[in-house]
């Protein structure tokens, strides 16, 4: 993180630089000998971004574009505050759902967000779980998952929902299960209260405890386990989060945490250049290449869905 230069002189210093490493690189420089020529871009994200930034990602565009991603990321409630607040200073902002970005844009930090990727909620199981067997079975359409995730003793875990939208999918996601096979205490029966701390967990490898067995089953984004082939449960598209319109379809629900009032958003990654970023101009460059076809390929093989009719968001 970097405390801001004048525009002229950040966008000089990302010109020059960038011809500059253009050059060496068609002199047949290797890329491991040009690191630290290469000019800084920070990038604030979702923790589900972290992998793609600090892959693929972050190799295509000292390739592409000269520049040395940088990422910071964890709960993207958590990282819009910390934009908000001044705590982190960054060039792009990329969350997973329009409410963290919604935090900044009336905050007065990013004025337009482009749709750069899209997911789905699934339920990944530990292959060790003693419910192995049920759910494997709701994975061939032999059982019905909604079943048996009410089974006595499987144990849930699950992010918190206060700060992070993936902790708010999965209760959403009961909800509309809920309404949709007409169970009307699934989510209480499936997670408890909407803060229930003994699926809450803190401290610890949760990927860890889902491969060993302590954990049985926990929501997550699809790209994930897609990705590292882990078993995993598909759940029904309007019960996934992956309705662009889950909201108007289902105006009834809400949750209340914590004095704030959230409803179910789509699970649509979005990214946007932030005021007075110290890379402006790599933020530019890289906002487009995140459109284009090579970013979108990436994002193909890392098992992320098309952005389908999601629309930009403007402040």
């Amino acid at each position: 993180m970097r405390h801001a230069k004048s525009d002229l002189s950040r966008r000089e210093l990302f010109v020059r630089g960038s011809v500059a490493i253009a050059g060496a690189i068609a002199a047949g420089t290797p890329m491991s000998l040009l690191a630290q020529g290469l000019t800084t871009l920070d990038v604030a994200s979702a923790g589900s971004m972290r992998a793609m930034l600090d892959g693929p990602i972050k190799a295509a565009i000292a390739q592409r574009l000269q520049l040395d991603l940088q990422s910071h990321a964890r709960g993207a409630d958590a990282v819009a505050h910390s934009i908000v607040d001044g705590e982190l200073l960054a060039d792009v902002f990329i969350p997973v759902t329009a409410g963290p970005m919604r935090t900044v844009m009336e905050a007065g930090r990013c004025e337009v967000a482009e749709p750069i990727a899209r997911t789905e909620l699934v339920l990944v199981y530990s292959p060790k779980s003693r419910f192995v067997a049920q759910f494997e079975a709701a994975a061939a359409g032999k059982a019905n998952w909604w079943e048996v995730m009410q089974e006595p003793g499987l144990r849930v875990a699950r992010s918190n929902p206060a700060g992070d939208p993936s902790g708010r999918a999965i209760l959403f996601a009961m909800m509309l299960a809920a309404k949709k096979y007409k169970q009307p205490d699934l989510v209480e029966k499936v997670l408890g209260a909407t803060l229930n701390p003994d699926q809450i967990l803190t401290g610890g490898n949760t990927q860890a405890r889902l491969a060993s067995g302590e954990i049985d089953v926990m929501g997550t984004y699809k790209m994930g386990p897609a990705g590292s082939k882990q078993p995993y449960l598909s759940m029904p598209n309007d019960v996934n989060l992956s309705r662009l319109n889950v909201h108007a379809e289902n105006p009834e629900l809400s949750l209340s945490i914590e004095g704030k009032t959230f409803y179910p958003e789509p699970l649509v990654f979005y990214a946007g250049a932030l005021k007075e970023a110290a890379n402006a101009g790599g933020a530019d460059a890289f906002l487009a290449w995140l459109k284009g076809a090579e970013a979108q390929a990436l994002f193909r093989q890392a098992q992320f869905d098309p952005v389908g009719d999601a629309i930009a968001l403007h402040a």
